[in-house]
């Protein structure tokens, strides 16, 4: 330590003329052609470079030092100081006190922005914010220029929240939140998952299984998934069949038995088909009331009839789609409601499908569409009236404005081809003498 320390104290002292020299002689032949001609470490030489940078450069004759008090002149009242620029310091920004902003608003009315600018100091962006601040509270408006003046206060944003959250306990944040886009109500996840926390909101724990196999149909009545629903009720088991649109989400039937049968199946299907049309496809597990062992199931042989083609789930994973609703309805429906009886279950049951169809958002949408939107081949319509800012008073969920083409008649090459509800009808056509 003694060494070190008599090493440091006897450290050769340049004078400032010799700095200035080296420095000199740097800027023309290089930091390592000077250090060598005035015997200095070629390490100090570079030192006083990086220091000098974005100062004075030094010449051949060097210029004497200014002083900093006279150069620098003195901070306005409410301003702090900005660095120069290369300076090692960081930056701070200005502060301008309300009776800046306005002297700087009265002269931008007067001379122009850029005058202002040249003026007072402020940036141009913020003079031109200070103007609508002015002419929002003359016409008595809101004078936050970060929020539009239609924009709703914390207060409402968090009552809306609580009452989605309070008719609907058992949707999660994220949906919460894109259920009220699509009221025109823009609102983060995280600001609904604290409001909904100081309610007493707590996520569930869900095991999730990755995979990255995914397959989606191509337009409506494509393919249609069938799964049943299994639920006690004071006791008594019952079971939902849900048959759902792979294209839309949309749930096209339901029913609800006591048991798995094929009669409730065969009636539940025919019913669906009767509303919405047959599908091209129709996938399923390996149920009793689906598949049969040995021979041909009396499912099978309605669908051999209708001629649509069934695919038999493997793997749960395949009929995934259905799964992840019997999932939402427990969460969304079964967990959240006390049944008495089996007719009870029934009439909630309908009247969440029809919320679910017509007006619960679906994250494989894009988070603002509901089934409907899909299926009845209204999204894009729905989506500019949602980007357009259409907010609860404008319903854009409505089906009663929609007009849909059931029937149609069109000539292709000649030959006339008739579809009802975008199927195709096949017509022997008496031939021409």
């Amino acid at each position: 330590m003694t060494s070190q320390h008599n090493s440091r104290s006897c450290r050769h002292r340049y004078t400032d003329q010799q700095r200035q020299d080296a420095l000199a002689d740097a800027e023309t032949l290089g930091t390592c052609a000077a250090a060598e001609k005035h015997r200095i470490p070629a390490s100090t030489v570079s030192r006083w470079r990086t220091s000098n940078r974005g100062g004075a450069q030094p010449n051949a004759t060097p210029k004497p030092k200014a002083n900093p008090q006279q150069a620098k002149p003195a901070p306005s009242e409410g301003t702090t100081a900005a660095t120069k620029p290369g300076s090692a310091t960081r930056k701070v920004a200005k502060h301008y006190t309300p009776s800046q902003k306005a002297q700087a608003v009265e002269y931008a009315r007067t001379h122009g922005v850029t005058a202002a600018f040249k003026e007072f100091g402020a940036s141009r962006h913020s003079i031109y914010a200070w103007l609508r601040e002015a002419e929002a509270a003359a016409a008595g408006e809101s004078v936050s220029s970060s929020k539009p003046p239609d924009s709703v206060t914390e207060e409402q944003r968090d009552a809306e929240i609580l009452e989605e959250y309070a008719r609907h306990p058992g949707l999660g944040p994220s949906q919460i939140k894109n259920q009220l886009r699509r009221k025109s109500i823009k609102v983060s996840v995280q600001t609904v998952r604290r409001v909904m926390e100081s309610a007493g909101y707590r996520p569930p724990k869900v095991k999730r299984v990755k995979h990255d196999k995914r397959f989606e149909a191509v337009r409506p009545n494509h393919m249609w998934h069938l799964d049943f629903v299994q639920r006690y009720i004071n006791r008594a088991s019952t079971f939902t069949l849900i048959l759902i649109d792979d294209y839309s989400r949309f749930v096209v039937g339901h029913g609800v038995d006591d048991a798995e049968r094929a009669d409730m199946v065969i009636s539940t299907f025919e019913a669906a088909v009767t509303r919405h049309g047959k599908p091209e496809l129709l996938m399923h597990d390996r149920g009793s009331a689906f598949w049969s062992w040995r021979g041909i199931s009396r499912f099978t042989a309605l669908l051999a009839e209708l001629g649509i083609d069934q695919i038999v789930a493997k793997d749960k994973e395949h009929n995934g789609k259905v799964e992840a609703f019997n999932g939402n309805l427990h969460k969304e429906l079964f967990d959240q409601h006390r049944f008495y009886d089996l007719g009870q279950m029934q009439r909630r049951l309908a009247s969440h499908l029809h919320w679910y169809n017509h007006a619960r958002t679906h994250h494989s949408l894009g988070g603002l569409l509901v089934p409907a939107d899909r299926y009845y081949g209204r999204a894009d319509e729905v989506l500019a009236r949602i980007e357009a800012g259409a907010g609860p008073d404008k319903d854009p969920l409505a089906l009663h404005d929609r007009r849909l083409s059931l029937f149609s008649v069109t000539s292709q090459n000649g030959e006339l081809e008739v579809s009802l509800m975008g199927k195709r009808l096949s017509l022997s056509l008496p031939a021409t003498r």
